[in-house]
């Protein structure tokens, strides 16, 4: 083998074994994410109490919000009910904390049916419905999915497949942090309170 067709593999495999080797590094190294979320945004919905609110009407407050709807046989349940249990762990903090639910069922979730839902965990929920649209624009604020489950499209009795994420939102409604479904109440509340004592 000529000398000089030697030295151009021995070099080729070298800097290959480099490259490889910063490849195999960076792969390792989680990528750094600069910027804010798009989460939040613009909304303008109903209460329980039939009044129109818009996302101003929860400045100065931090939010816990969290997207269901009143059919839903057991994580909407389970995920308010966190939110409750939260609210109970952060005592006298808590006041600073409004707890949201906004239905993605405008179809059945009225006034009166998100009315009587909300208040079987907390007093202190912020029970939110409106016109489809209205719904979808909210969905989209907080890039929420959701629609009506596979088969279960029979009339009025159906499932709802959708985003099962609780959002803590700041004083001034932007975005925070999120929680999985089967976060701990004590996780969350640690969240709330870390972020009181960072922000105020």
């Amino acid at each position: 083998m000529p000398a000089r067709l030697l030295v151009i593999i021995v070099v080729a495999f070298v800097l290959g074994s480099m490259a490889a080797s910063l490849w195999l590094r960076s792969a390792d190294t989680p990528p750094v994410m600069s910027g804010k979320a798009l989460i939040g945004g613009p909304f303008a919905l109903v209460d329980q109490n039939g009044q129109r609110v818009t996302e101003q009407t929860f400045r100065g407050k931090y939010m816990l919000v969290v997207f269901g709807y009143t059919y839903c046989p057991d994580i909407c349940p389970a995920e308010l009910q966190t939110i409750a249990n939260v609210l109970e762990t952060l005592g006298s903090k808590a006041e600073e904390v409004t707890p949201v639910f906004i239905t993605i069922d405008p179809e059945r979730d009225t006034v009166e049916q998100v009315a009587g839902y909300v208040k079987n965990f907390h007093p202190r929920f912020v029970g939110l419905t409106g016109t489809p649209e209205e719904i979808r624009q909210a969905a989209r604020s907080f890039r929420v999915y959701y629609g009506k489950a596979d088969g279960t499209n029979t009339g009025s009795d159906y499932l709802m497949d959708h985003s099962a994420f609780i959002y803590l939102m700041n004083r001034s409604g932007e975005y925070l942090t999120h929680f999985a479904y089967g976060a701990t109440p004590e996780k969350i509340a640690e969240a709330v309170e870390k972020a009181l004592k960072s922000f105020g």
